[in-house]
């Protein structure tokens, strides 16, 4: 039997804390649509502007594959996927179960002290809002969501429902010169029905909330048809 010296190899965590830092930049700029659909990419000219080597590139790349953000092609450019509707939908579907479930459990045990933090949290937002700061936005938006799922005791769902919303994420984007606001008075109704301890109203704004990106997706195609699949 080996002895402790076979835990001191820890160059592959160093590998793959750069793998890491080199996917999250790239899918943060994927999804805010610095990288539009369509964007061709080369390992080699994203391990330049990054700084790295092309092995942490390779890496990310692959993850961004499984999760359907890039093509990635023998013999051709590697380019940034279009937007597909059915994965829009299909996300939304299994986003909403999730926190659905979450929302539920929170119920039963948020405190006062709480809902000050949530509503913090709106204020925020607005001022996001106010100043036209999408990403911004966008951030904090996805913040108010994790913390219901934290005060369910249930933040692990975030895992999950951080991959399956990455494919409305585009979209959500594209919706925010108009819907920002909409989306943030949304919030307000769910505070104020957690406030109020009305679990089927919380239930339904939320069920409504996540289902509104159904309702634009054809709009949002209409005006960036460049960016979608046929």
């Amino acid at each position: 039997m080996s002895g402790p010296s076979a835990l001191k190899a820890l160059e592959p965590l160093k590998i793959r804390s750069i793998a890491d830092t080199v996917f999250e930049e790239l899918h943060q700029q994927i999804l805010s649509l610095e990288l539009p659909p369509g964007t061709r990419m080369s390992e080699l000219d994203v391990a330049k502007a990054l700084g790295v080597s092309r092995q942490p590139v390779r890496d990310a790349f692959f993850r961004l594959s499984q999760l359907g953000f890039i093509l990635i092609r023998p013999q051709r450019a590697t380019e940034i996927s279009k937007v597909s509707e059915a994965a829009v939908l299909r996300a939304r579907f299994i986003r909403t179960a999730l926190e659905i479930a979450c929302l539920r459990a929170a119920m039963d045990v948020i405190t006062a002290d709480q809902l000050n933090e949530l509503e913090a949290m709106l204020e925020e937002q607005q001022a996001a809002v106010s100043a036209d700061l999408r990403q911004k936005f966008h951030q904090l938006d996805d913040a108010f969501h994790l913390r219901i799922c934290q005060i369910a005791d249930h933040d692990y769902a975030w895992t999950l429902i951080r991959e399956q919303k990455a494919h409305m994420d585009r979209v959500r984007f594209l919706s925010l010169a108009s819907g920002a606001q909409i989306a943030l008075d949304d919030h307000r109704k769910i505070v104020q029905a957690l406030r109020e301890s009305d679990s089927l109203k919380a239930e339904q704004l939320l069920t409504s909330h996540l289902g509104r990106i159904a309702l634009i997706l054809g709009q949002i195609r209409a005006e960036h048809a460049d960016y979608f699949e046929e």
